[in-house]
């Protein structure tokens, strides 16, 4: 099991008081397991030195702005593979039928698919079948990094991991397919906003609960890690 999921799922997580909290112990678990290039460990120190020395306000608006407002950035993984069809409610009952199987569940407003709910699941798993679970999603992570690089986003850097981490290339043809999908402009109202009115896809009991996988670090305990912000949540 490697707690380097569980850290940058932290990152990756809706800015709050516990991010900026958690967010020194998330790169210290990072540095001490050295399964992330060096390069993108400086790239993350320098994302996690930004959230915690900067502005609340301004840190939650940038996130909304870049995940929430941004479809093409969604943290909803089959988004980016199945929209909002059918084939994407099945493949997250796969999804969360493998949960099950490892001892997880999640609560009622946790979409299996959502990258740090995933990357949380990653870190109860032993590395090399995380990495292999991980790299099913490669042309997606290596989409957004690509995506946020153009962008100037330090959040790049967590892709950037990922797309290190991965047990597997991304499929250049998948690749090329989801590069050429639009790259929404968040600042089009009217058209995301058509966008998201959508019928939310069930794929499940909705009274499940969920144990968070165990603590990061030794720091983290009196600091459970917070909640993965849910992408289209006010």
């Amino acid at each position: 099991m490697a707690l380097t999921y569980k850290a940058l799922a932290v990152l990756l997580a809706y800015p709050t008081a516990d991010t900026q909290a958690l967010a020194p112990a998330a790169i210290q678990a990072i540095e001490d397991e050295g399964m992330v290039p060096v390069q993108v460990r400086r790239s993350l120190a320098r994302l996690a030195e930004e959230l915690v020395d900067g502005d609340m306000f301004e840190l939650q608006e940038r996130y909304v702005w870049q995940f929430d407002r941004t479809r093409s950035l969604s943290l909803n993984l089959y988004e980016h593979v199945h929209g909002e069809s059918r084939d994407r409610g099945q493949a997250m009952v796969a999804l969360l039928e493998l949960y099950r199987s490892k001892g997880v569940e999640l609560s009622a407003n946790e979409l299996p698919d959502n990258l740090p709910v995933f990357l949380e699941f990653l870190s109860l798993l032993p590395e090399a079948e995380a990495a292999s679970l991980l790299g099913e999603a490669a042309h997606v992570l290596a989409a957004m990094g690509e995506r946020l690089h153009k962008r100037q986003s330090p959040y790049r850097a967590v892709f950037g991991a990922l797309t290190a981490l991965a047990g597997a290339k991304a499929d250049a043809e998948a690749l090329a397919s989801l590069m050429q999908e639009p790259d929404d402009d968040p600042g089009d109202f009217e058209t995301l906003d058509r966008l998201w009115a959508e019928t939310a896809v069930t794929f499940g009991p909705s009274d499940v609960g969920c144990p968070k996988a165990e603590d990061l670090v030794r720091a983290m305990n009196a600091n459970p890690a917070p909640a993965p912000r849910r992408v289209g949540a006010a």
